[in-house]
C-alpha cells in the first residue's frame, strides 16, 4: 500500500507543490527531531507560502532514526499516520505535519507510538475528520510504506536532520543557536539569482 499524492520509487518521497516544479526545496527530518519541529515552526508556513506561489516544490524525505537512538517505534508510527494524510491531499498533508510538531513529545517519551494520541492531534485538520483516516490509522495501513521511506532515507547518505537542499545546494535552516533561521535569511538563500 503507498498513500496517494507520493512521487519516487515505492512512493518514498512526499511532494508538496507543482509536479513539474522547476526548483525543488528537499527536506530532510524525522517528526521526533526537536531541531526539525524548530525549522517547522520558523519556517514551515514560509516554505508552504514559497511552494504555493511556485518559488518551488518541496520534496520530504522523512527518517526514523530516532527510534533507534531514543527507543521505542513513534517516528515509524507518525509517519504511517502522516501516509494517511498524504492520502487526503497536499494541504491536508501539510495541515498535520504542522500538528504533529506542534504537539511533538520530548525526545525520550515515545507518545507518537500511541495511535490514539495521533488522532487526537488530527482532530486541528478538519479534511483528516473521516472514518478512512481514523481506520488507516488505527490499522497502521501504511506502516510498511513508512518503513520504506525510512529505508531511503537511511540510503541517501543524509546523516542529520534537519538537511534541507534546494535543488542539490545545502541550505541553512538552523542557526547557531539551534533555532530557525529568519524567513528573510531563508528566502534570500532559496531564490535562485
Amino acid at each position: 500500500m503507498i498513500p496517494a499524492n507520493t512521487t519516487g520509487p515505492g512512493g518514498i518521497i512526499v511532494r508538496y507543490g507543482d509536479t513539474d516544479a522547476a526548483h525543488v526545496l528537499s527536506v530532510y527530518a524525522d517528526l521526533r527531531c526537536p531541531f526539525c519541529k524548530r525549522m517547522e515552526l520558523g519556517l514551515g508556513a514560509v516554505m508552504e507560502r514559497a511552494a504555493d506561489e511556485g518559488a518551488f516544490a518541496i520534496d520530504h524525505h522523512f527518517g526514523t532514526f530516532l527510534d533507534d537512538s531514543a527507543g521505542g517505534s513513534g517516528s515509524l508510527e507518525a509517519l504511517a499516520a502522516l501516509g494517511a494524510a498524504v492520502d487526503e491531499g497536499q494541504k491536508p498533508f501539510m495541515q498535520y505535519l504542522r500538528a504533529l510538531y506542534a504537539d511533538q513529545p520530548s525526545e525520550d517519551v515515545d507518545a507518537f507510538a500511541d495511535r490514539d494520541f495521533l488522532l487526537r492531534l488530527s482532530g486541528e485538520v478538519e479534511a483528516l475528520h473521516t472514518d478512512a483516516f481514523r481506520q488507516k490509522v488505527m490499522e497502521r495501513t501504511y506502516l510498511p510504506w513508512a518503513a520504506q521511506v525510512s529505508a531511503a532515507f537511511e540510503a541517501s547518505g543524509v546523516s542529520s536532520t534537519p538537511t534541507v537542499l534546494i535543488d542539490g545546494a545545502p541550505v541553512a535552516v538552523i542557526n547557531s543557536l539551534g533555532y530557525a533561521v529568519t524567513p528573510e535569511t531563508f528566502l534570500a538563500e532559496v531564490t535562485p539569482r
